[in-house]
């Protein structure tokens, strides 16, 4: 979503359904259409929320499937990546045309990538398959609240955005859970092919009731539509980002660090980021993220707050399942369940947080105290090993959970008090988008760091074992290697995760540079001079 969204995003009280509201028809029967609105739109939001978290606890049994531990983190920063990329080019499109057209163009574009992932019978085309769901999702993201606003009258709106809301936040804690229940007991492609039916159920309900719009940009030339979309930038965003993960995906794995193709790969990032860079400043107003947000000092701290701290909670929500299906020997469900400290955590602490600074006017403590909390827990999680206490790695869960969603929510407060009104839309886009982008490229460099101390701890405490015996997949290790040299191997992939929590720390501490450099505003102030 961008600045000149602004005037869409809050249209008048829908044309179509503005005579409900105004009494001319009986309420029981125009609130039925919005309801069945919002259950179709709270299925898709369900599937795309669903996408980002059910495959941590059901990776490890793809692993096995497809012998590919090496690609661990292409399973999550694909997806995540091409839906970051591509969000705020959506955003532009549904400007330029019909809003229940492109929410349905977005959606079967979701579900052919779905159906991809689940009938994949290679790495490569589930990483493919991830992808193309990537780029429907960020349609549908954007879509859902746009038909909303397009159909929900005003006084009526916010019940129905705190619905989806509250799917995301539940998706969030069910997500590992069910992918570990699907996987035990039907098949890991489950975790795509229930995106389906529901995808099918939305597009019937989309196609029935929506009503078509009138974009803001209906009447403007192709030209002026593709003028407003930033390509240039996003290309220029794409193409270095996407350098740069394979640089960091493939350095020390497939090609040594000094190896031409990688240096070549970083330069090219570098010079493509730069470019980018260069166009944002040329664009102006029209620019993917406007240079005047990022020179905010408080949107710069929270940016900067944000990336950090997004990218260390997507690190434990992708490695943690793996050392307890890997180190403690336990089942994709068991995991999920293992993993319930973080997931409720992030939820109830994040609601806590709102409510405290409520209560007390002001964001920057809390968001202070999230960065030490949390850095803490992710320091105490990286002490894990094989003979680890259970109960103190669900201790040390709830700590990191309590750090990460004490600032999780209010995070998004900041945007609000720091920018001047007409900006809030895009400044808190802006954060969102950099958020997922750094969470893209965490999961790749976990990834990196994951797999190349792997191979050194394989050298140096079993040398005897072949590391390709032990990247044919996750849960296999008590299958393939030999009893006598077990401990071993399981000792060195529990500091090969644990290094590469160290990651997760790394980011937790540098989070607080962000926090500690946000001024201290109170969010009365603010109301009171609206």
């Amino acid at each position: 979503m961008t600045a000149s969204e602004t005037t869409r995003l809050l249209p008048e009280d829908p044309p179509d359904l503005v005579s409900a509201t105004k009494g001319t028809e009986d309420p029981s029967k125009s609130s039925r259409p919005q309801l069945l609105i919002t259950i179709g739109l709270c299925l898709s939001i369900f599937c795309v929320s669903l996408d980002q978290t059910v495959l941590a606890t059901a990776i490890p049994r793809i692993t096995d499937e497809f012998q590919s531990l090496k690609n661990v983190g292409w399973y999550g920063s694909s997806f995540l990546f091409v839906f970051t990329a591509t969000q705020m080019m959506w955003g532009k499109l549904y400007q330029g045309y019909t809003t229940k057209r492109m929410f349905l163009l977005g959606l079967a574009i979701f579900e052919l990538g779905s159906l991809l992932c689940g009938i994949a019978p290679s790495s490569a085309t589930l990483v493919a398959g991830r992808s193309i769901a990537g780029l429907g999702a960020g349609s549908i993201n954007s879509g859902a609240l746009f038909i909303i606003t397009d159909t929900i009258p005003l006084n009526k709106r916010p019940v129905y955005m705190g619905f989806l809301g509250c799917v995301h936040a539940v998706t969030k804690v069910t997500g590992p859970l069910l992918g570990g229940l699907l996987t035990d007991h039907v098949s890991w492609r489950w975790c795509f092919y229930i995106n389906l039916p529901m995808g099918l159920v939305t597009a019937i309900v989309i196609l029935s009731l929506v009503p078509t719009n009138q974009p803001k940009m209906a009447h403007s030339s192709l030209k002026d539509k593709i003028k407003s979309m930033d390509l240039p930038g996003s290309l220029l965003l794409i193409c270095g980002t996407v350098a740069l993960l394979m640089a960091l995906q493939w350095g020390g794995s497939e090609y040594a660090w000094d190896d031409w193709r990688i240096r070549g790969l970083f330069m090219l990032s570098g010079i493509m980021l730069a470019a980018f860079a260069g166009v944002q400043v040329w664009a102006g107003d029209k620019a993917t993220i406007p240079l005047r947000i990022l020179c905010n000092r408080d949107m710069l701290s929270i940016t900067l707050w944000g990336i950090f701290n997004g990218g260390a909670m997507i690190v434990f929500i992708y490695y943690l399942p793996i050392w307890y299906q890997a180190v403690e020997g336990f089942s994709a469900t068991k995991s999920g369940l293992m993993t319930l400290p973080t997931q409720l955590g992030l939820v109830f602490c994040s609601l806590a947080g709102g409510i405290f600074v409520s209560l007390v006017g002001y964001y920057t403590p809390f968001l202070i105290a999230s960065s030490v909390i949390s850095t803490l827990g992710a320091a105490l999680l990286s002490t894990l090993h094989p003979s680890s206490n259970l109960i103190s790695s669900l201790i040390f869960q709830v700590l990191l959970s309590l750090g990460i969603g004490l600032g999780s929510q209010n995070s998004t407060l900041v945007p609000q008090v720091a920018v001047q009104k007409e900006d809030v839309v895009i400044a808190i886009s802006s954060l969102t988008f950099v958020q997922a982008l750094s969470s893209s490229v965490s999961l790749v460099i976990g990834q990196s760091v994951f797999h190349n101390r792997l191979v050194e701890n394989l050298r140096v405490s079993a040398p005897s074992i072949d590391p390709s015996m032990v990247e044919k997949g996750v849960t296999m290790l008590r299958d393939t290697i030999p009893p006598e040299m077990l401990a071993d191997v399981l000792g060195a992939f529990s500091r090969a995760i644990t290094d590469t929590f160290h990651v997760a720390v790394v980011m937790c501490a540098f989070s607080l540079v962000g926090s500690a450099s946000l001024r201290w505003k109170s969010i009365r102030e603010k109301t009171v001079e609206e």
